[in-house]
């Protein structure tokens, strides 16, 4: 768990991003089922595209998950990160997840990932969910260098910098 808030105390968090597609809103321990389902359905491409050498989500069960979603849940309330789900707009399904990390990683103040469930890559989700949350976080947060790893900067080369 991260100890310091990464946005001001009067900063008013983005509760709901919409599109046409999607919807992104903070991701709770009333997910746990649906993302559980998003989670092992694409546990392949989560293991080898946004993690990769990762062992995770490998062996999850919706126990772990539920835990998982209450950190997350709590890091939201404390703002010192914050993870979204994805989700249709109708909320039958959750699609993925995007997450907003501290780093201390030199020239960056906030570390960003998302995925797509694997059965949505196909018809470009992925890439409109990159996009859409680019925007959302250049004109809604009060971040000035974000990091994309894996989109905007390779694993390899995020690794390879050092930690402050």
């Amino acid at each position: 768990m991260y100890n310091q808030p990464i946005v001001a105390d009067d900063f008013e968090i983005p509760q709901v991003l919409e599109t046409a597609r999607l919807r992104l809103r903070p991701l709770t321990i009333n997910d746990a089922v649906k993302d559980y389902d998003a989670v092992v359905s694409s546990e392949e491409r989560l293991r080898n595209v946004y993690h990769p050498g990762a062992e995770w989500p490998r062996g999850l069960t919706l126990e772990q998950d539920i835990i998982e979603l209450g950190w997350h849940q709590t890091e939201f309330q404390l703002r010192t990160s914050f993870a979204y789900t994805v989700v249709s707009l109708d909320e039958v399904e959750v699609l993925g997840c995007m997450y907003i990390y501290p780093t201390r990683k030199p020239g960056y103040d906030v570390e960003i990932s998302l995925w797509v469930r694997q059965s949505r890559v196909e018809e470009g989700l992925d890439q409109h969910l990159f996009e859409t949350v680019e925007t959302w976080i250049a004109d809604c947060w009060p971040f000035t260098s974000p990091a994309y790893p894996g989109r905007r900067i390779s694993f390899d080369d995020w690794r390879a910098l050092p930690v402050e």
